[in-house]
């Protein structure tokens, strides 16, 4: 056959190469058009199982409380971290519920020792299931219902915590119950029965009475026969106090001379003081107890005073601590003592202590004797909210962080990229509508002036008119 004769080739069986590219090209560049098309035109087999691969290996990601740098409640962030996997002598563990303490708030402000360095996910206390069960690690199944008190990082969607800091629930404590109970009353008992030997008759003084840890103790106190309890918190707490039946025996107001009234009940003083605040607190308490009584210092939330750390309020606290020697102890016949719950736990070795304190506070927890006080549940978004209700010491009880709550729907805000050119645009139309006022006002005072000018020469006018037709008038009658 001749080359005229040739069958040419139809419009389906021309290559595409040419659209495959630009369909290609316009996906790339613009996020359009038929990507299978063009996959299947320009990526071979292999090449797409590869992908399929490195994304089934890419980790999953959670949400967790990330302090970004030590300081005020803007360096909290909610931000998307990688799973944890639990490693050797850990446990995985879904967090269904956070506690809240008022050494995270320290913590955020950098008022602790030997932080660690930020970035790092905040957070002591939480409670959920177990995931997965690292080597090495006995006593704990997949799904069982735990409590945890790591060292940092609870406040997320998985942590992965050492064995030794979890503690198995009872079937009838829940998670929300877990995260109010655990620290606050394993804190409060070794307060009472490890370190002042609570027993029947004593009188017994706590700050901070209203906040989590406090109320513990109060409840704590009262499962011992005739114990007397004299609480001191802000004014604003009082009513809040009385309507939960709170079994506080005196209220004081904090801030007042609350020894004064403490001598006019108890003349002789109380046996215990149970102290988070240092500063000039101690020095009234240790003036208050009598002999044989126990002075215990558990906390020093006096030093947070602002939102960021202060040096100055720091040292203002120790240095109006009056200096106590042994040989003034010897001769009163007092005690001063101190308690680290977090010291004790992650520097000191005293898990296997704490662990029993746990187990008395949950068989307490059984019989009945103790029931959690919570203030409020919040988000994982909302915890600066949260944050700042502790640091203003407004709160009745246990704050938690829930994970799986939706947050408070925020008011939206406009970028500051925009705000910029808002204000800019702003600026320029009302400098564009001043000056088309101040045309308009000057257009308005030229026709004022030129009315001014025409009034005058228009009553000259009526008036020669008029004269005119006067004397018209005048030589017409003379006439």
């Amino acid at each position: 056959m001749s080359s005229e004769q040739e069958p040419q080739p139809t419009e389906e069986q021309q290559p595409k190469t040419e659209n495959n590219s630009s369909v290609e090209e316009d996906i790339k560049e613009n996020g359009t058009g038929d990507a299978a098309a063009a996959n299947a035109a320009s990526s071979p087999a292999p090449q797409q199982t590869e992908n399929n691969d490195n994304d089934a290996q890419k980790p999953k990601e959670m949400r967790a409380v990330v302090l970004m740098s030590f300081g005020g409640l803007k360096s909290v962030k909610i931000m998307k971290k990688d799973e944890p996997t639990a490693g050797e002598g850990e446990v995985l563990i879904r967090v269904k519920a956070c506690g809240l303490n008022f050494q995270d708030l320290m913590v955020r402000q950098g008022a602790v020792d030997s932080p660690p360095k930020c970035p790092f996910i905040l957070g002591f206390e939480c409670a959920g299931e177990i995931e997965q069960i690292g080597e090495g690690v006995e006593g704990f199944s997949i799904g069982d219902k735990v409590v945890a008190l790591p060292e940092y990082r609870a406040w997320a969607e998985l942590v992965a915590v050492p064995a030794k800091y979890i503690y198995k629930l009872p079937e009838e404590l829940g998670p929300l119950d877990a995260a109010a109970i655990t620290m606050n009353y394993t804190v409060a008992y070794i307060l009472l029965f490890e370190l002042a030997g609570l027993s029947k008759g004593k009188r017994l003084l706590v700050h901070s009475v209203g906040g989590g840890v406090g109320q513990a103790i109060v409840q704590l106190a009262k499962t011992v026969p005739d114990v007397t309890v004299f609480g001191v918190c802000s004014k604003s707490k009082h009513e809040a106090l009385k309507a939960n039946n709170s079994p506080i025996d005196h209220l004081l107001e904090r801030g007042s001379d609350y020894s004064s009234e403490i001598r006019k009940i108890q003349p002789d003083g109380v046996d215990i003081v149970l102290d988070c605040l240092c500063g000039d607190e101690c020095n009234k308490g240790f003036s208050l107890l009598k002999p044989m009584g126990k002075y215990i210092l558990y906390g020093s939330s006096n030093i947070v005073t602002g939102e960021t750390k202060s040096f100055f309020s720091a040292a203002r606290s120790w240095w109006q601590v009056d200096k106590v020697s042994p040989i003034k102890l010897f001769e009163e016949n007092k005690t001063l003592s101190g308690f680290n719950l977090r010291r004790l736990m992650y520097q000191q070795d005293g898990s296997e202590f704490v662990r029993k304190a746990v187990e008395s506070v949950f068989d307490l927890y059984k019989d009945g004797k103790i029931k959690p006080i919570l203030d409020s549940t919040w988000a994982l978004e909302d915890v600066a909210e949260a944050m700042q209700k502790m640091h203003d010491r407004k709160n009745i009880g246990k704050l938690i962080l829930d994970p799986s709550m939706e947050p408070k729907p925020k008011p939206a805000t406009p970028a500051k990229g925009k705000n910029k050119e808002d204000k800019k645009k702003q600026s320029s139309e009302e400098k564009k509508e001043s000056e088309e006022k101040k045309e308009v006002e000057a257009k308005v005072e030229e026709k004022k002036e030129e009315k001014k000018e025409e009034i005058p020469v228009a009553a000259t006018n009526g008036d020669s008119a008029t004269n005119g037709e006067s004397d018209s008038k005048g030589k017409e009658n003379s006439s």
